[in-house]
């Protein structure tokens, strides 16, 4: 086994938002930093270059963001959509410490620009990146190389060398040459497990080799399946996750956040049988697109499809894949390999259900069904207006939710207590907050929070 003769002072494990925010505070202290990451330069930056955005506490105006955007009403939309499966402490600091995060971002060549159109309206909640999240990705690295920071890729982290709760070393394969790299601390910012899919299986049974997986195929939880075999506390479920109901002509990995679909709030999705099985106007599309996945998870052969006619079309995002067309609803089943006939008495039965009101497409409008279950609670308009449009629905995974247990200072608890020189941030750590469901942008928060405090931390705790 050969070795990387220097002592690091911290050692990075991972290559996204989290790793880099920790890799920058670090260095800017001073202290030697190595980052490690498993993927090639061209693919480098984890689940963080499909981003578009992180959502923002303000007390006012602050950059893009327009008007407020308090902590209470921040937690309550937290709550929400967790279902109270959070730890508060730690959402609340993680909420009032985005506020300065958008300044600090600027501040390291990450640029922004307003809220794009359609169902994301976000202009006040959500800081969109102007490049998206390839472009905060390379600000990162141009600012950590500016601070001397070292990139090591294709480092794939085997295990993590720890005694007695104090980090000694990372061993990894450095583009196929086994590597010892020692340090004195040691930030984990490598993802969750959501790539194995023998480990998706375990959790969630067979359906889960169905799934397809919207991030890098590079997050497959070694790191953290080591560190919970050496006594790491865990937290979360490990069938818990950010999963959207995403455009099933997708890849099976990596195909970003292009292939979310936005039509369903303005669509009646039906499953394989030509059955509808949830409201799909039940909120604001950002407040509700994640459960998205779950519940397409939970239909036959886990796949749905999502029905508009041509009012609608031009009511969301557009689709990177153009949507199956038909002039007859019957022909539009025929097309997506459902029956006709069953789809036509779905939409029949919807469209008597429908009733008289005012359709608003950017808020809750109240424009719901009378007698039909499931409701749908908003924008139910008929779906009578020719061509009639389709898309195949299913379940896209973009992280897990089990993780490392961490403090407030984003340092990883053993079995005895906390580890003396080990911390996490992203996703490894982001079931501390993630108990269920998924707030638009908040997993960049999350990983920029932590990552930010496991660097100052560890940098201090060299110094």
């Amino acid at each position: 086994m050969t070795d990387l003769t220097d002592q690091w002072d911290v050692v990075v494990v991972g290559g996204g938002n989290a790793a880099l925010c920790a890799a920058i505070e670090a260095a800017e202290t001073g202290a030697r930093v190595i980052i490690l990451e498993g993927a090639p330069k061209a693919y480098r930056g984890g689940n963080s270059r499909h981003t578009r955005n992180f959502r923002c506490m303000h007390q006012g105006p602050l950059s893009v963001l327009t008007d407020s955007y308090q902590q209470d009403e921040y937690f309550d939309d937290l709550i929400r959509v967790t279902k109270g499966k959070t730890d508060e402490d730690l959402a609340r600091m993680t909420i009032a410490a985005s506020e300065a995060c958008l300044p600090w971002m600027l501040k390291q060549g990450v640029r922004f620009q307003p809220s794009l159109s359609g169902t994301l309206s976000l202009s006040r909640t959500n800081a969109f990146f102007l490049g998206g999240g390839k472009a905060l990705v390379n600000a990162y690295y141009n600012r950590a190389a500016d601070l001397g920071v070292r990139v090591v890729y294709e480092a794939q982290v085997q295990r993590v060398d720890i005694k007695d709760g104090v980090f000694q070393a990372v061993e990894c394969d450095v583009a196929g040459t086994p590597t010892r790299v020692t340090g004195k601390s040691v930030v984990l910012a490598s993802g969750g497990f959501q790539a194995d899919l023998d480990w998706l299986a375990r959790a969630w049974g067979p359906a889960a080799r169905n799934f397809l997986i919207r991030g890098t195929p590079y997050n497959r939880g070694v790191v953290l399946k080591d560190m919970l075999d050496q006594g790491a506390a865990s937290v979360g479920d490990p069938t818990q996750c950010h999963a959207v109901a995403i455009d099933g002509r997708a890849p099976k990995y990596d195909g970003g956040i292009v292939t979310r679909l936005d039509c369903v709030p303005f669509s009646v999705v039906v499953n394989r049988d030509g059955a509808r099985f949830y409201d799909e106007g039940e909120d604001v599309w950002p407040k509700r697109y994640a459960i998205w996945g779950r519940l397409v998870a939970a239909q036959p052969d886990q796949v749905a499809y999502s029905i508009i006619d041509a009012k609608s079309i031009d009511a969301f995002m557009p689709s990177v894949f153009p949507p199956v067309q038909a002039d007859t609803i019957e022909g539009l089943g025929q097309k997506l390999g459902l029956s006709g006939e069953t789809l036509k008495a779905t939409i029949a039965q919807f469209n008597a259900a429908c009733q008289p009101g005012r359709f608003h497409g950017n808020e809750l409008d109240g424009l719901a069904t009378k007698g039909l279950e499931p409701p749908k609670t908003n924008w139910a308009r008929p779906i009578t207006e020719p061509p009639f449009y389709g898309y195949e629905l299913r379940p896209g995974v973009t992280f897990t939710y089990l993780g490392l247990k961490v403090d407030e200072t984003a340092r990883v608890t053993g079995s005895s207590g906390r580890m003396e020189n080990v911390w996490a941030a992203g996703e490894i750590m982001a079931g501390s907050i993630l108990g269920q469901g998924y707030l638009a942008g908040f997993g960049m928060t999350i990983g920029t929070v932590f990552g930010r405090k496991a660097g100052q931390e560890a940098a201090a705790h060299v110094a």
